[in-house]
């Protein structure tokens, strides 16, 4: 069966389950896994609980959370930090204490068991044998160790000695975007590969007591989750044995020149410290329409952003309301979005993968999805990461 897609080409849909076929040669996403550490934070619960376990008294300063934490539209988070945590390293809690190797061996660790788990998970929903992955692309903001995450992810979930891996370190919101990138040129160019992304994130290296002289600390504190996520990439997949659902069509990845600082963040002896300039909605704002553009035009025949599904990384709801105004999308585009966000919090390099398992569901209950769509992220550069999407359910 055939009918005419957006391209203006002859698009075939296997009738015997309405799915579309993927383009020969072209990336698809095979299956997806996520993970999180065993704590779940309810956002009423944080406040009192942060000021408690960082002994902080500051009125003010507590109020102000009470309201960040309202304006973030998260509901509930997942983190490594425990009370077992700060009993064993009070000092994690105390202002000016050199702690960033303390951090290390719990955040190491902490990555290290999230990154497996989600891997297994993914794995499993593949269906094919672990030893069949050929390459790993790993990525987190949350450790520094040699040999890296990458390494040690390889030898827990036993694949090959011979596996390629590919390890890339502090990129923050938009790394998860960059992995699947380097996933579909890694896809399309050695014929029969399977890659394994893995993203995993603490905050750990960024606890700590609240100051004023660092505000966006509490920001952090109202925004950030930890969590782990996984995601299989092969091009032209194996009929009744894997099942792919969302074809990397087209990727694209920009820097804004002179925006090296809108985005700061700096390892010292008591961790990670990040700054972000109130500028950085204007300044996404102000380019996102000529991006979005780029990436849309490749699906020949659409003009409206409106014909598009829409997977962005939740940087915070002020981002996501900028893009829906910007861009004059519906209410309803960026409601996978809005619902890892409230769900799951900011999860750095995660979330993306968690919009898009949400995306796949919403996807799959429509019954005329959209063909097309954008996963988009946003990071330190100012960096945007771009990919376009098509649905094959």
């Amino acid at each position: 069966m055939s009918t005419i897609n957006g391209n203006g080409a002859a698009e075939r849909i296997d009738s015997s389950t309405t799915r579309r076929t993927p383009t020969p040669g072209k990336a698809t996403v095979l299956a997806i896994g996520k993970a999180f550490p065993s704590q779940l934070i309810p956002q009423d619960c944080l406040v009192e609980g942060y000021f408690r376990d960082t002994n902080c008294a500051d009125f003010a300063m507590k109020e102000k959370l009470a309201r960040l934490c309202k304006t973030t539209t998260v509901k509930t988070r997942y983190t490594v930090m425990s009370k077992e945590i700060l009993d064993k390293y009070p000092e994690l809690a105390t202002e000016g204490k050199p702690t960033i190797t303390q951090r290390l061996d719990i955040a190491n660790q902490a990555v290290t068991e999230m990154a497996k788990e989600a891997s297994l998970a993914c794995i499993k929903q593949w269906g094919r044998p672990a030893a069949d992955i050929t390459h790993v692309i790993y990525v987190s903001s949350s450790e520094i160790r040699l040999p890296g995450g990458d390494l040690y992810l390889a030898s827990e979930l036993g694949l090959r000695n011979d596996v390629n891996r590919v390890m890339l370190y502090f990129l923050g919101c938009y790394g998860g975007v960059t992995g699947l990138r380097i996933a579909k040129d890694i896809a399309e160019n050695n014929p029969g590969s399977r890659v394994l992304l893995t993203t995993s994130e603490t905050t750990i290296l960024g606890f700590r007591p609240p100051n004023k002289s660092r505000p966006y600390d509490l920001v952090g504190a109202a925004l950030f989750g930890d969590g782990a996520a996984a995601a299989i990439i092969g091009a032209d997949p194996m009929t009744k044995v894997e099942s792919p659902f969302m074809e990397l069509s087209f990727a694209v990845q920009q820097f804004l020149p002179g925006t090296h600082s809108v985005i700061d963040g700096r390892l010292s002896e008591e961790g990670i410290n990040f700054k972000l300039g109130r500028d950085l909605p204007q300044k996404i704002d102000d380019n996102i329409e000529g991006f979005c553009s780029k990436l849309m035009e490749k699906a020949r025949g659409l003009s409206d952003f409106n014909d598009l599904f829409w997977a962005v990384h939740p940087g915070g709801p002020a981002i996501l309301n900028r893009l829906e105004t910007t861009l004059k999308l519906r209410g309803e585009k960026l409601d996978c979005s809005r619902r890892a966000l409230m769900d799951f919090g900011n999860v750095s390099s995660n979330t993306i993968i968690y919009v898009l398992e949400y995306m796949k569901e919403e996807l799959m209950n429509k019954e005329n999805g959209e063909e097309w769509g954008l996963a988009l992220a946003f990071g330190p550069g100012i960096t945007f990461e771009g990919i376009l999407l098509r649905n094959l359910n």
